[in-house]
């Protein structure tokens, strides 16, 4: 066999290979979709938002107070990891640079948190808020979940402002615009796109965390929405429904699973339409 067939035949070989690999991802990926959708829609109705969680085998019984957590966790960890992240990831693009050594840490740090368990995160956010505190609360469990936020939000805006071609920034600042205008008005519009992309990975990742909220929020049986006592979550409740022996909470899990899927699709689709109507 010549030197050219050899390199047709590994070419074909690894295309094959790969396309094999491919489909099957797209198999077991189908398959789990299929599943989530079939057992999530066989549960899922009306009094899944209108009534809050109930014992076992008595109706009605619902989730209503497990969404509304939940939504209140995730937008509450976004009023505080979207601001910081950003503005860290500023930071080290604008002001930083490479060579600095604040900037070397914070992005080593950043890297580390990035790869931290979600776990050890929720361990840590209850040995400083929970444990002081003396009980769980909404607020420990933001606090997790914002921590979590802050290093996707840091290092996707770190890498989408230096992809801003630095004329642009000259060329401000030869008509005499101020470095916090040129960081505004130049900076942030070339990027943008990327940055809400990192926001919304960013949303999206913490809008399925169960870990750090068994450490931190908890869970509630009843509906509140005090931030200073343990409050319920999607996640949470899911997590102790799939777990328990009784059919009527396990298909409530269900349900749960199937409503935070479509959450997290609605804010990628948001998400795409809105960056497509600033291209």
């Amino acid at each position: 066999m010549t030197l050219q067939k050899r390199r047709i035949f590994v070419n074909k070989a690894v295309m094959v290979l790969s396309t094999a690999a491919a489909l099957t991802g797209l198999i077991f990926l189908f398959w789990i979709i299929g599943v989530l959708f079939y057992k999530g829609f066989s549960a899922l109705d009306l009094s899944i938002f209108r009534y809050d969680m109930a014992p076992p085998g008595r109706e009605p019984s619902g989730l209503r107070n497990a969404i509304v957590g939940q939504l209140m966790l995730v937008a509450g960890a976004s009023v505080i990891g979207v601001p910081i992240g950003v503005l860290a990831g500023t930071y080290l693009s604008e002001y930083g640079g490479k060579k600095s050594r604040l900037a070397r840490l914070v992005r080593d740090i950043s890297d580390i948190m990035m790869s931290t368990p979600s776990i050890v995160i929720g361990a840590f956010i209850y040995a400083i808020l929970v444990e002081p505190m003396g009980h769980f609360s909404g607020w420990a469990g933001i606090a997790a979940l914002a921590v979590m936020m802050v290093p996707i939000v840091l290092r996707t805006t770190d890498d989408m402002l230096q992809l801003v071609p630095g004329s642009l920034r000259e060329a401000a600042a030869a008509l005499g615009a101020p470095k916090y205008k040129i960081i505004i008005q130049v900076v942030y519009r070339g990027a943008k796109v990327g940055m809400f992309t990192g926001i919304l990975l960013s949303v999206a990742r913490i809008a399925g965390e169960t870990a750090p909220l068994l450490f931190t929020s908890f869970s509630n049986n009843f509906f509140s929405t005090d931030l200073d006592k343990p409050i319920a979550s999607l996640t949470v409740t899911m997590f102790n429904y799939a777990t328990s022996p009784y059919q009527d909470w396990i298909d409530q899990g269900w349900a749960a699973a199937l409503i935070l899927a479509l959450f997290v699709l609605g804010v990628n689709i948001v998400g795409r339409i809105v960056i497509r109507k600033k291209r």
